[in-house]
């Protein structure tokens, strides 16, 4: 394929925004090569600035649950933009979409609207902070919870030391309140709440990671996690802003049984459009300003665009009694056949898969947590990732992302896929 147009259109945006992206994963720095500027999309298809159609994996990383442009979102966006963009004051449309997450969602009482998932998870562990009077949290090394300060912290010298700053920016006085565990370890965990008795606020942790590749709590894990931080009188944050209605209707609360005591939200619950949220009972959301101490606010919150596309999109995964079960049979379907190819052609890789979320690691040993993860052959991936491409199929542009499925890939587009694979791999 050609992406003469958008090797033109890189160049530009170099001049203006820094690396020529808004976010750094776009500019396909851990890949090589020039990003993909895309033009439009459509159903499971995205169509590039070069008139390349390509079958999308990515789709915005996760909220595309439906596809692409999906009508009923288009629509209500449309009309509700006619009426005004925002107005920084409350609206309807907050209320119906809360009580709708709220009814979908085990374990929650209230939500707060915020703008981005990573505005949810820096809203939680504040909040988590001023119910329990703790300052420090723990982090699980892989998982991603945005880019604020508390987040972007890199594993100490040893299991229970403090973290330090992996981003200039970040003081050394922040990162002493995040401690680093490895994931699927509870041992681990065990041993620095037991070394910080006291002082831990809450655990933060995506219940399925999706940015080390998909990686699911295994042996009970999230199951031993809870009855660690009640032992401990700790706060669990689940950050969904991956998983949330899109594992299931009640997200990983509801596919795994556990009940976390707050839970983040982003990417399904806008239906394509900027928005977080973060929810929990009402004993801790009370905590929170106009009605606690806790301050969060923001002008654009519950803006009107984005309630009214969230509310669409959750009103039509609520009312169809078998999209999860879709999905997950075709990410299955995804699975089998990658996997099959794969060892036809003898190659080394790992699949990990839950529910709509899928990734590829070519990696001899089961991928676990960020250090198995890591281990896996990334020129491969780097030469698999350009082979897909040149295939026409575009998945994220590098070996620590989830692939999600959504449920307008048909079956004709993952036989595509699989067969793209197989051409792909015999070049491996």
């Amino acid at each position: 394929m050609l992406y003469k147009r958008s090797s033109d259109l890189f160049k530009q945006a170099e001049q203006v925004i820094p690396g020529g992206v808004n976010s750094p994963v776009r500019a396909f720095k851990s890949v090589g090569g020039t990003p993909i500027f895309i033009k439009e999309a459509k159903g499971a298809y995205l169509y590039d600035e070069d008139g390349n159609r390509l079958i999308d994996y990515i789709n915005s990383w996760g909220p595309m649950i439906l596809g692409h442009a999906y009508q009923p979102v288009v629509n209500t966006v449309i009309e509700r933009a006619k009426k005004g963009t925002s107005f920084g004051t409350p609206t309807e449309l907050e209320t119906k979409i809360a009580e709708l997450a709220v009814s979908m969602v085990p374990n929650i009482d209230k939500i707060r609207f915020v703008n981005s998932g990573t505005e949810a998870c820096m809203s939680a562990v504040r909040l988590a902070r001023g119910f329990t009077k703790k300052d420090k949290i723990i982090k699980f090394a892989g998982c991603y919870h945005g880019h604020s300060d508390s987040f972007l912290i890199q594993a100490g010298s040893g299991a229970v030391t403090f973290g330090s700053p992996n981003s200039p920016g970040v003081t050394q006085g922040t990162a002493k309140d995040t401690l680093l565990a490895r994931y699927n370890d509870i041992d681990n965990v065990e041993e620095i709440l037991e070394a910080n008795k006291g002082e831990i606020a809450c655990v933060i942790i995506e219940p399925v990671a999706g940015n080390m590749g998909c990686i699911p709590p295994k042996n009970n894990f999230l199951q031993k996690l809870r009855t660690l931080c009640d032992q401990h009188d700790v706060l669990l944050v689940f950050d969904e802003v991956m998983t949330g209605f899109r594992l299931a209707k009640g997200g990983a609360q509801e596919l795994y049984n556990i009940k976390a005591d707050i839970v983040c939200f982003g990417k399904v619950i806008g239906g394509g459009l900027p928005v977080g949220a973060f929810a929990a009972r009402n004993e801790i959301m009370n905590y929170l300003a106009p009605l606690g101490p806790v301050y969060q606010a923001g002008t654009l919150s519950g803006n009107p665009l984005a309630m009214a596309a969230g509310l669409e999109m959750l009103k039509a995964l609520n009312s169809d009694s078998e999209i999860y079960n879709r999905l997950e049979e075709k990410t299955k379907y995804l699975h089998k056949g990658i996997s099959k190819v794969l060892i036809e052609n003898k190659i080394t890789h790992t699949i990990n898969r839950v529910g709509s979320m899928i990734s590829v690691h070519f990696a001899k040993d089961e991928v676990v947590d960020f250090e198995t993860s890591a281990s896996g052959n990334n020129q491969m991936f780097k030469d698999f990732f350009h082979g897909m491409l040149n295939q026409g199929i575009y998945i994220a542009p590098s070996a620590f992302e989830s692939w999600f499925i959504t449920d307008a890939l048909s079956y004709d587009d993952l036989d595509n896929t699989i067969t793209a694979v197989d051409r792909v791999s015999k070049q491996l």
